[in-house]
């Protein structure tokens, strides 16, 4: 049986959580509203205060589906009541972040600064120069923006120059030595 599949989702108040047809759920919370199309196969049901997501039969799809469908509706769920957030860091002289409007500009030590509009429902701080947060609901989302970001001048094992998650580690590497 699927561990995380079985486990209930505890409904917190002030969130509405709608299953329509085709297994359309929608969650309504005070950050905002999200909306997506499960699985059809799983079965979705609110009893009272929890969401059950319960699978047809033990084929390895069906189990698979069973905890990515349960983990989708709980992230919905806390998305819409405390929201999501990523931290990067932006590290190597000469390298900064700034927030024009709903533009990131960042110089990244490339000939021309590198300019990102903010997508629709989430929300970009720049702390310093170094310091860039994506906040929102919507976890794939942020997650998504974040790595784009860091896309754009990945951390290279040598110096540590680049944009990297605050709490990844980048293994160094040591350079190669003259001869003797």
């Amino acid at each position: 049986m699927s561990r995380i599949g079985k486990m209930p989702i505890a409904v917190p108040a002030g969130v509405t959580v709608d299953i329509a047809e085709n297994n359309k759920v929608t969650v309504k919370g005070p950050k905002g509203t999200l909306e997506r199309v499960l699985p059809a196969e799983m079965e979705i049901k609110q009893e009272g205060e929890e969401i059950l997501v319960s699978r047809p039969n033990d084929l390895k799809k069906m189990k698979s589906l069973h905890g990515l469908t349960r983990t989708l509706v709980y992230n919905m769920v806390t998305g819409v009541t405390e929201g999501f957030s990523k931290e990067l860091e932006v590290n190597g002289v000469g390298y900064r972040a700034q927030k024009q409007g709903k533009k990131l500009v960042l110089s990244l030590g490339y000939s021309h600064p590198v300019e990102m509009e903010d997508p629709e429902g989430l929300e970009v701080i720049v702390e310093g120069q170094n310091k860039i947060i994506v906040k929102g609901i919507d976890k794939e989302k942020v997650g998504q923006y974040a790595a784009e970001i860091r896309e754009k001048r990945a951390p290279e094992p040598y110096k540590g120059k680049g944009i990297k998650y605050a709490d990844e580690v980048i293994r160094r590497k040591v350079g190669k030595t003259g001869k003797k």
